[in-house]
């Protein structure tokens, strides 16, 4: 494999596979996307928010683990074709402990006989900097609080210069710490097209190619608003990106697997978890994907372009997490005419009950008592609708002292002889009192992180630009129209919601471009705040993509603290978009008409 960077030649194509979208993925589907389709690189992205944490509890218990064991598994069963035809491969799989991570896949490589050279991207972990990090004062991003004392982990968000250098040097493999998602594809871009670090339009082009695969099949087929579409779900294709020079770039699949390649399904994509599309900031460019557009340019190939991007700003984004007493998390099936009712008693009951216990043991009453009747649409909160005659109810709490959860877990199967009748499915006994790693987020400079790749025994310094770029951009108003008749929201457009710590990020995108006017006009940041009114504690803020006739909603204070923090069923706001697409907008019945949407006046 040439470590040397390649001249740039609006000819040449780099196709890269996407191996994984999140620790947990499929651990198949890598081997069937290297299978069916001949790759220059193939990366695996593994680490959220929510890894993250997980990940500094298996290392402050294990000082040898902290890294997603599942890549080691996978990068062996595929690297024997990997290495027979030159595909390189990528991963952020090395999450608190890149190290750990690179010596357990050697190992692994060695007893079957296979050896590649492999760099470790280091830098990421200021963990050793966290009283210097208190003492200066800083404050979480979002919320503006201090930052608290006891940081388990401190982890900045790389950027992709990095791993151009380790591919520079000749690595088949490079493993990071925390980086950002989609710098494991533009780390490729970078290292051959020889982009240059002020070459921010096409910075910002490659970054967007990489936001589209990261999340492996959520971009062929997977979540799509009309699932019914899409075929093969069992073996779903992992997505390739197919990538030019000037930043361009068609998102396909293996049409040998299952899933489909759509301009509507990569919208979905673009608009997954981004914030404000003028200004999503990474460490390599600060991106603009308002005016981006999509292009059928074949069976299952959309052309993407139209990115621009502008000069980075000087900051790291950094993700620390620390200890914040206990949680218990426990569910009951309710059978019955009146099963919702039922529910809410017995929810009640337990309150009560383990309230009176605490007070009797001088505890304080739990932090957090949280309780959603699952099949009675407790989600939908004032929309809910149905009368169901089976329900589960799941109940969960929080306290700083484990013997007050604990307390919570014993109190749990009395229930079943002392409340309403038609009550069972308490099948996994008492529930654990586990440890909650809570997450603060704020900005580092760049110039007092230190960034080294380590390859072959040796440990090399990676300068990275400083930058000073401005995170704001002027936004794009849209086109008013008028209200009169209902119309279901999941008929005029299609929806993708995630997360990023307790905001909540909802993707709208009209279904054609003559639904833009009506969309803009009805789904407003009070339509959005309206229906998650029963969770949004913040703000409800809409941003434009004008290039995709989407938009951006983004929900603060929204997921209970987001995470593992939240006691919440869906704590990473994955069915938002569902419920959201379930309301109904109200225009002109002749409007209405004009578009297709009514047969008649």
């Amino acid at each position: 494999m040439d470590g040397a960077i390649m001249a740039d030649s609006p000819e040449r194509v780099i196709r890269i596979g996407a191996g994984a979208g999140f620790w947990g993925d499929s651990m198949s589907s890598a081997r069937d996307l290297v299978t069916h389709a001949d790759l220059d690189y193939l990366v695996f992205d593994y680490l959220a928010e929510i890894t993250m944490s997980i990940l500094a509890r298996m290392h402050a218990k294990d000082p040898t683990q902290g890294y997603a064991r599942d890549f080691v598994t996978v990068a062996a069963d595929v690297m024997a074709v990997c290495i027979e035809r030159g595909t390189r491969i990528i991963t952020n799989a090395g999450g608190i402990n890149p190290i750990g991570c690179r010596d357990a896949l050697a190992e692994e490589l060695e007893a079957r006989g296979l050896r590649v050279k492999i760099a470790v991207v280091l830098g990421d972990d200021l963990t050793d900097r966290a009283d210097v990090i208190r003492k200066d004062g800083m404050r979480d991003m979002f919320t503006g609080e201090a930052v608290p004392s006891d940081l388990v982990s401190v982890n900045a968000y790389l950027g992709a210069t990095p791993i151009a250098e380790a591919l520079a040097s000749g690595a088949d493999v490079v493993i990071t710490g925390r980086c950002t998602d989609s710098a494991v594809v533009l780390g490729p871009l970078l290292h051959e097209f020889g982009w240059a670090p002020d070459d921010y339009d096409k910075l910002s082009a490659g970054s967007l190619l990489g936001h589209l695969i990261e999340c492996g099949p959520m971009v062929t087929g997977g979540l799509h608003t009309d699932w019914q579409a899409i075929e093969g779900w069992d073996r779903i294709s992992f997505p390739i990106a197919e990538c030019y020079a000037d930043g361009s770039g068609v998102i396909t699949r293996a049409t040998e697997l299952g899933g489909s390649v759509t301009p509507a399904i990569v919208a979905e994509q673009v608009v997954y978890e981004i914030g404000d599309p003028s200004a999503y900031v990474l460490p390599d460019v600060i991106c603009d994907w308002r005016e981006v557009s999509l292009e059928s340019v074949g069976a299952d190939r959309v052309l993407v372009r139209g990115a621009r991007g502008r000069k980075p700003s000087d900051s790291y984004k950094v993700s620390a997490t620390y200890e914040d007493g206990y949680r218990a998390t426990t569910t009951l099936t309710l059978v019955g005419g009146d099963a919702t009712a039922k529910a809410r008693a017995v929810a009640a009951m337990i309150r009560m009950r383990t309230e009176r216990i605490l007070s009797a043991k001088g505890l304080d009453s739990f932090t957090r008592f949280d309780a959603e009747i699952l099949g009675a649409e407790s989600m939908y909160g004032t929309a809910a609708r149905s009368k169901p005659r089976e329900v589960v109810l799941k109940v969960a709490v929080s306290h700083p002292d484990r013997a007050a959860v604990l307390v919570f877990a014993s109190e749990i199967a009395p229930a079943l002889t002392s409340t309403a009748p038609g009550i069972t499915g308490f099948f996994a006994g008492r529930p654990a009192a586990v440890p909650i790693i809570r997450l603060t987020s704020f900005l580092y400079p760049k110039s007092d992180v230190t960034i080294s790749v380590e390859f072959e025994g040796e440990k090399r310094t990676v300068a990275v630009e400083p930058g000073s770029g401005d995170e704001i951009a002027p936004t794009v108003s849209g086109t008013p129209a008028i209200a009169m008749v209902r119309i279901p929201l999941s008929r005029l457009a299609y929806g993708r919601s995630g997360d990023k710590g307790n905001i909540a990020n909802i993707g709208v995108v009209a279904r054609d471009p003559s639904f833009v006017d009506v969309l803009e006009e009805t789904v407003t940041e009070e339509f959005v705040a309206r229906a998650f009114g029963h969770f949004v504690k913040g703000t409800v803020t809409r941003y434009p993509l004008g290039g995709i006739h989407a938009w951006n909603f983004v929900l603060t204070e929204a997921l209970d603290g987001g995470g593992v923090t939240s006691l919440r069923m869906d704590p990473q706001a994955k069915a938002f978009a569902s419920i959201l697409l379930d309301s109904e907008v109200e225009i002109s019945r002749t409007k209405a008409v004009d578009l297709g949407l009514v047969d008649s006046l």
